[in-house]
């Protein structure tokens, strides 16, 4: 149950909520009981069995309470009945029993009614929380773990635990209770009859425990399954020109196929479970109260210590039992279920965040010297990516970093806006270590442009104004401009304010890197970091938006990762990169002079 203490601090907020619905539970269960008890007099009356009592009853003691109880009711049923007669006395009775079964459902319904409020702001809470523990965790986090895999613990996994919190309160309060106040009623009635229903009880709790196990374990795995498939989903939308164009619709077919036949063998395994706990309960029940009619009848017709009436009574109250622990069978089965997807919950939500500002972190609002790397050494998982790494980046100053796929570049890149942390080493701005400065203001320092232009199902504006929220119409129209995107975006049928589809689909690649300069420029930081900015521009529009940049990086600090080495001959300074160190630096004409690793990567492309 530790998951459950865990998760019940999203309960807090809605403690109104439970304690409304513990409390009507207890008024549903007292009324279950007294509805079965309000038919004894009913039959007495009948049956022509109430005894005639023209003496009020004194109280002597919780020990005589059910004599008391007794004579109470019937000196009343004999103040009624002399004067008004038996009819009236009859509609008295069906009145109270009415009555009683409506506050029984009542309270039932509102019960349900606070509960509904519980569930859905705990689903919400959970929701929200994991969402925002999934933008605050490091990318290193999702390079481990497949995308449905974490949608399947937001979604299925979240509503499987609210679910299950349905079930805790029934178990607790709403069940056990009603078994409770009936046993005590069944007591008062017969105590000899009463022994046989706590043989009962243990005896159906160890058979269903026994049906109940592995149930967490093939839980587990049904949900790790369903991260499975919607991963699949997920990354088959992704990637639906490449699966078409291979004609590989048949291979994704079949392994999503796979993947929901296996969902499917679980899902059947653990429901045949399931529905095996409410028939199994309730055949233990009617055999116990077959032996209860076989006792209880030889104590009517032969002993004569119990009548009619209260044996009826009895039966019913014994019966009644049934539902209840039908219900925490059930319940059991689900806290099980809930427990293995709390288990995922838990994982994305005490997850420790790595890469997060330090308690006393300094909030760095300029830029004004230098960035330094000093002797840095960093891994993804085994092999080193960057190998005592060392460079400064003077403040106005624009630094490319060029070298073949894998040599480390974007790397430089991940670790200035601290998407990673380095190994070993350091990397400091204007002398202090980014690991000491705040977090939020470090990466408002910069901006960054990727080689994958990242956009959002939203309009253009939305896109655009990421890094500056509260921008005008012609702030953005301004930056559009910059990054030779207006002429375009004036085309389209409702111009900054078009909504350009999933990833920005709507768009061309070239359109889309340069809606993404565009956010960059909107930004307006000191730094910029461009990773491969201009590879996905035709020919015509990376002339027009280099001269763009060009002119944006002229009063502010620029990291140019450049495959095309066209793109940064103009640079203050190249630094030529091979599997994670530096083998040349300097300006273009210096490094063709040495004619070296920088003069073939230049030569293989064809740039004179």
């Amino acid at each position: 149950m530790n998951n459950f203490k865990k998760i019940f601090s999203f309960i807090i907020p809605y403690k109104k909520y439970a304690y409304l619905n513990i409390f009507f539970n207890i008024l549903y269960a007292l009324f279950g009981t007294l509805s079965f008890v309000s038919l004894m007099p009913m039959m007495d009356v009948l049956f022509g069995q109430s005894k005639k009592n023209y003496v009020i009853p004194t109280y002597k003691g919780v020990w005589e309470l059910k004599k008391y109880l007794s004579d109470s009711l019937s000196y009343y049923l004999t103040s009624i009945t002399d004067p008004n007669g038996i009819g009236y006395t009859l509609s008295i009775l069906v009145a109270g029993i009415i009555i009683i079964f409506l506050l029984k459902n009542l309270s039932d319904y509102l019960a349900m009614f606070f509960i509904t409020y519980l569930r859905n702001g705990i689903l919400r809470d959970m929701r929200n929380a994991m969402y925002k523990k999934t933008l605050e965790l490091p990318l290193a986090f999702f390079s481990e773990k497949r995308k449905g895999d974490v949608i399947a613990r937001i979604s299925a996994d979240v509503n499987e635990v609210q679910t299950s919190f349905l079930s805790i309160l029934e178990l607790i309060v709403k069940e056990p209770l009603t078994i409770l106040f009936t046993i005590i009623a069944m007591l008062t009635i017969s105590a000899k009859l009463t022994l046989f229903v706590f043989i009962f009880i243990p005896i159906s709790g160890y058979v269903i425990s026994l049906i109940g196990k592995q149930l967490k374990k093939q839980s587990t795995r049904a949900q790790e399954e369903q991260g499975v498939f919607l991963s699949t989903i997920e990354e088959t939308l992704g990637g639906l020109k490449v699966v078409k164009g291979y004609n590989s619709e048949r291979y994704f077919n079949r392994v999503f196929k796979e993947s929901t036949q296996r969902f499917f063998t679980l899902s059947n395994s653990i429901g045949n479970r399931q529905n095996l706990a409410s028939p199994m309960s309730e055949f233990m029940g009617i055999m116990v109260i077959a032996i209860l009619l076989w006792y209880g009848g030889h104590m009517v017709l032969i002993e004569k210590t119990l009548n009619g009436a209260a044996f009826i009574t009895y039966m019913g109250l014994a019966y009644n039992i049934l539902t209840p622990a039908k219900s925490i069978s059930k319940a059991s089965y689900n806290i099980k279920r809930g427990n293995a997807a709390a288990e995922r919950i838990l994982e994305i939500l005490e997850q420790e965040n790595t890469i997060k500002s330090k308690v006393n972190a300094i909030k760095k609002d300029s830029f004004d010297a230098n960035i330094v790397l000093k002797d840095i050494n960093f891994k993804y998982e085994d092999e080193n990516v960057l190998k005592h790494f060392s460079l400064e980046v003077k403040k106005g100053q624009t630094v490319a970093l060029v070298g073949q796929s894998g040599s480390g570049k974007s790397t430089i890149a991940n670790l200035l806006t601290r998407f990673y942390d380095v190994n070993e080493g350091t990397i400091s701005i204007d002398g202090t270590d980014i690991k000491d400065i705040n977090l939020h203001s470090l990466r408002d320092l910069m901006g960054l442009v990727t080689q994958d232009s990242i956009l959002f199902n939203d309009t253009i504006k939305a896109n655009i104004s990421l890094g500056k929220h509260n921008a005008t119409d012609e702030e953005i129209i301004e930056a559009l401009k910059i990054a030779n995107a207006y002429e375009f975006v004036k085309d389209l049928p409702l111009g900054i304010y078009t909504n350009i589809g999933d990833s920005g689909n709507k768009l061309s690649g070239g359109q889309k890197q340069r809606l993404s300069i565009a956010r960059a420029v909107l930004k307006n930081p000191p730094i910029m970091i461009l990773d491969e900015a201009t590879s996905a521009l035709d020919t015509e529009s990376e002339k027009f938006v280099q001269v763009a940049l060009e002119n944006m990086m002229q009063n502010r600090t620029s990291i140019v990762i450049a495959h095309r080495l066209s793109t940064i001959q103009k640079a203050d300074l190249i630094v030529v990169m091979q599997k994670g160190k530096i083998v040349e630096q300097g300006k273009h004409d210096e490094l063709i002079a040495l004619n070296g690793t920088y003069n073939k990567l230049v030569t293989m492309q064809s740039f004179e």
